[in-house]
C-alpha cells in the first residue's frame, strides 16, 4: 500500500515530515509538495508559466519531490507524472496552525491539495493542528513544533481508512488537532461558520498612495458541535466528513425560476 503526502507548508516543514512518519509503519509513503510557503492559495492551479520538480533530501534521510508551485500543482504532478500507481491514500499536512469552518476552508491550500486527490477517488486526510503563536504559522522549513499527538492521531485514522476506505458519499476528511488535547478521541462535527472575522489593515506607502493588510481574529461566534467550538473551546480532536458536490436542492430553484 502507498501514501501520497503532500501539503502547502512546503517540502522542507516539519509538519509534513511528522505526517510521514506517522504512517510510514502502515505503508509506503511518497513525499510531493510544493517547494515554498503557499498558505492560502486554495486549489489553484498553474496554467501560464512552467513548473519543475526538484529532488529533495529530508531531515530523516529519505527523498521527496518539490514542485515550484501551488499544492494542487504538487499533487496533479505526483499523481500524473511521479506516481507509477494510484495510492490508496493521500495525506495533506501537518499544517501548521487549524483549517476551519465553512468561508475560510477553500482558501486552504491543505484542503486545495486534499480535495484535487479526493476529486479523483483517493481516501484523503486533510490534517491541521492548533497553534497559538502567529509567528510560526506562515513559516518556511522546519519549525520548533511538538507533532507527536497530531502524528498518533493521524496514525490511527489513517489505519481505519486504510482498512476500510471512506463511507459512500464522504469524499475526504478534514482533521484539526487541538494544542491542549484532553483526550485521543475523535470528536465528528460539523463545519463552523467561519475560521476568522476578517480585519483590513489600510497604510500609506511613502508616495502617500494607500496599499492593504488582509488580516483576521479568531471568529468567536461558533457554536457546539461545529468545528472550531469543540477544538478551539473543549479541545477536542475534530474530524469532520466533507464531500466535493457543492450542489444544492435542485427542486428549490426550479420552483423559484417558475
Amino acid at each position: 500500500m502507498k501514501a501520497l503526502i503532500s501539503n502547502d507548508d512546503g517540502i522542507t516543514a516539519s509538519g509534513i515530515l511528522a505526517a510521514k512518519k506517522a504512517v510510514e509503519n502502515l505503508c509506503d509513503t511518497c513525499v510531493i509538495a510544493p517547494e515554498t510557503q503557499q498558505s492560502g492559495i486554495g486549489h489553484a492551479l498553474t496554467l501560464y508559466e512552467p513548473l519543475r520538480v526538484n529532488r529533495y533530501t529530508l531531515k530523516d534521510g529519505s527523498f521527496g519531490y518539490g514542485v515550484s508551485g501551488t499544492p494542487t500543482d504538487a499533487v496533479t504532478i505526483g499523481l500524473f507524472q511521479l506516481l507509477d500507481e494510484t495510492p490508496d491514500i493521500m495525506i495533506s499536512g501537518i499544517n501548521t496552525g487549524f483549517n476551519l469552518g465553512q468561508a475560510e476552508l477553500t482558501t486552504s491550500g491543505t484542503l486545495g491539495a486534499a480535495i484535487e486527490a479526493a476529486s479523483f477517488g483517493i481516501p484523503t486526510i486533510a490534517i491541521s493542528q492548533e497553534v497559538i503563536r502567529d509567528d510560526i504559522k506562515f513559516e518556511n522549513g522546519e519549525i520548533e513544533i511538538d507533532f507527536d499527538f497530531a502524528g498518533k492521531m493521524l496514525n490511527k485514522i489513517s489505519k481505519i481508512v486504510l482498512k476500510k476506505g471512506l463511507p459512500e458519499g464522504i469524499d475526504l476528511l478534514n482533521v484539526n488537532i487541538p494544542e491542549n488535547p484532553v483526550d485521543e478521541e475523535f470528536e465528528v462535527v460539523k463545519l463552523g461558520k467561519r475560521m476568522y472575522t476578517p480585519i483590513m489593515h489600510k497604510r500609506l506607502d511613502p508616495r502617500g498612495k494607500p496599499y492593504y493588510w488582509i488580516g483576521g481574529e479568531p471568529y468567536e461566534s461558533d457554536v457546539p458541535g461545529s468545528d472550531g467550538y469543540e477544538l478551539r473551546r473543549a479541545h477536542k480532536t475534530t474530524v469532520t466528513p466533507l464531500k466535493i458536490d457543492l450542489t444544492s436542492d435542485m427542486s428549490l430553484l426550479k420552483e423559484w425560476l417558475k
